[in-house]
């Protein structure tokens, strides 16, 4: 069976079938990653965007039943120039056109990503119809809402408050065992392997809602505080601001991704739309206070105004050699910082992942006083 990509602009691509058939929109993004995409695809940053994989072959390794990062395919659509149909790894379970198709998530193959990604860099993201029933699907896609008049968070954070310890996901009165801290984490949009690697070094992980108020977090008495990735514009998440700014000074804090965004709103700053934001592995970002470099895996579309952070109280601590937007921030006069990318690197590097301890010995200090 056929499918169609059309671009708001009117320009449409004809390929194949790749999952469900049906009809999706949503805001065309490309990540540059070589591997990872059964991650990609269940990371919520992702949710109302149809994801271009620039790697030439897809789902080579097929899926299986441990790298899920959430309980869901977040993207609407999926976009592929070839999609293996006979994959090999031990741990494969089914194919990505078998798991797109149970989902009911439409996808496309055998279209020209690399075109598709050089009309990305040169015009910017841009809205897009995927669809098996081309009659029609400019004008349907005219007429529905754009990516940034939406505000995904609250669809894609927890309904209940949970626990994760050292099996897993668990009650949140569970035993706390043997665990060195808890922290609470603000669930924007969480990805599975930030508690897997917190649990790892020993710290069991509170998660709330984002709507969940500061005082409801303060409750019960965490030793820490974590503001999760999640999709989105920042600026639209007036609630969630107001809650970060009530937990900042209340216990260490630390921001990943939109959590860096959320702490940058909460003291006084701004955020602003990239043009094509930065989806992928290879992202080198500078320490400004120790000088090192890291490569980073990345899924944002939205940065940090770093002149909007004057007098705020808010100190710009690491950059990206790419193209010198901000990647953290700290506040000097409270226990708060924040990181632009993915330590927890599913997929990715493991460069970044010293920013677990690093928080775990915040934390610890903060205890012992």
């Amino acid at each position: 069976m056929n499918a169609y990509l059309i671009l708001s602009d009117g320009t449409e691509f004809c390929g194949r079938l790749l999952g469900a058939p049906g009809e999706t929109t949503g805001e065309v993004v490309f990540n540059t990653g070589m591997t990872g995409y059964q991650e990609i695809l269940t990371d919520p940053s992702y949710a109302g965007q149809l994801v271009v994989f620039t790697y030439p072959m897809i789902g080579n390794y097929g899926i299986n039943d441990d790298d899920f990062e959430s309980n869901k395919i977040q993207p609407r659509g999926v976009i592929v120039r070839e999609a293996c149909e006979a994959p090999s790894n031990w741990r494969s379970s089914q194919t990505l056109d078998s798991l797109l198709r149970q989902r009911g998530i439409t996808g496309i193959r055998g279209l020209d990503t690399r075109a598709i990604t050089k009309r990305i860099r040169s015009s910017g993201v841009t809205m897009a119809t995927l669809t098996t029933q081309p009659e029609g699907a400019l004008k349907r896609l005219l007429g529905s809402n754009h990516y940034d008049e939406e505000d995904f968070v609250y669809s894609v954070t927890t309904d209940e408050p949970y626990a994760w310890g050292r099996e897993g996901k668990e009650a949140l009165e569970a035993d706390e065992g043997q665990f060195r801290a808890k922290i609470a984490v603000l669930d924007c949009g969480l990805k599975y392997n930030i508690l897997r690697r917190f649990a790892a070094i020993g710290v069991r992980s509170l998660v709330f809602p984002a709507t969940t108020s500061a005082e409801e977090v303060l409750s019960h008495n965490p030793d820490g505080i974590l503001l999760s990735p999640g999709p989105g514009d920042p600026a639209r998440l007036a609630p969630v601001v107001e809650t970060v700014r009530n937990l900042i000074g209340q216990r260490p804090l630390f921001g990943i991704c939109l959590g860096n965004q959320l702490l940058c709103q909460a003291v006084g700053g701004h955020t602003y739309k990239l043009k094509f934001g930065h989806r992928g592995s290879n992202h080198p970002v500078k320490d400004l206070i120790d000088g090192s470099v890291t490569i980073t895996s990345q899924n944002h579309g939205f940065a940090v105004d770093p002149d909007s952070l004057s007098g705020t109280g808010a100190e710009v601590t690491q950059l990206n050699l790419n193209d010198g937007t901000v990647e953290g921030i700290r506040l000097i006069s409270e226990d708060a910082s924040s990181i632009q990318y993915h330590p927890e690197a599913a997929p990715g590097p493991w460069d970044s992942r010293k920013y677990f301890s690093n928080f775990l010995e915040r934390v610890l200090q903060s205890k012992s006083h």
